[in-house]
């Protein structure tokens, strides 16, 4: 029970890496508060674990608003007693395509949603860290941006992933005296809603990597599950690559 009585935050938990790091974290017997924007599928969500004798509370809204991360925070304390951890998962691609071309709106909205989310997450959950006497950050970058590993179309969402890892380093060096570990995962093509269905594109993702395949949701939230136990005590600031090899392409 690696995440035992832990109260841990998620958001972008209704699908995808979310959602599978809710059901996995609550199985490893943390208490969990899940944030995403789509009610029903959270409703949905806080059952199944429910029905596996897990604990589980939810709140759809939008990582947009700095008040939903507030509230999140209140969410947990108020039905857990604290916050011991954060999966702060939630994020969008955009529209892909050439940055002359990009609507100003895209650009804002992929920032908004990729790293402004962060910054307020981390004003909102921090000091209830503090309260606890310690804790672990984990937010969901891409090797996109990273280590030379720039994709045709996705400026926006390189800037905001690009620019995240730096967020979290500092958050790292201001935070790690008070006992609190603040890390970015960085995974690759993984089968989520945001690799769409096409078998045609999920080919082409996969043989990107060494691995020749895809990740399953699960096995990036296993990275964050690892970053939110006492197994990475020692870890902070840290991108850690769960991408099936591409950094070694990419160095």
């Amino acid at each position: 029970m690696e995440l035992k009585d832990k109260t841990i935050i998620i958001t972008g938990a209704s699908s995808g890496i979310g959602a599978a790091a809710a059901l996995l974290f609550a199985a490893e017997g943390a208490n969990v508060a899940l944030g995403a924007r789509r009610e029903t599928e959270l409703n949905t969500l806080v059952g199944q674990i429910a029905q596996s004798n897990g604990k589980a509370v939810c709140l759809a809204g939008d990582v947009q608003d700095d008040a939903y991360a507030m509230a999140l925070v209140d969410l947990a304390e108020q039905r857990f007693g604290g916050v011991d951890g954060a999966f702060n998962n939630a994020g969008i691609m955009g529209d892909v395509g050439p940055i002359p071309e990009m609507e100003t709106e895209n650009w804002q909205s992929v920032l908004a949603t990729n790293l402004s989310s962060a910054f307020f997450a981390a004003k909102a959950q921090l000091p209830a860290m503090e309260k606890r006497g310690g804790g672990s950050m984990v937010f969901t970058g891409t090797f996109v941006g990273f280590s030379n590993g720039g994709m045709p179309g996705m400026g926006a969402y390189a800037a905001s992933k690009a620019g995240l890892i730096g967020l979290v380093q500092s958050l790292a060096s201001d935070h790690a005296a008070q006992g609190i570990r603040i890390n970015t995962i960085l995974p690759g093509g993984t089968k989520t809603d945001m690799a769409g269905d096409d078998p045609a594109t999920h080919e082409f993702i996969a043989g990107l990597h060494p691995m020749k395949r895809m990740a399953e949701p699960k096995e990036i939230a296993q990275a964050a599950l690892f970053l939110l136990s006492d197994r990475s005590s020692f870890v902070t600031g840290s991108p850690l690559a769960v991408d099936g090899g591409m950094a070694t392409r990419l160095l």
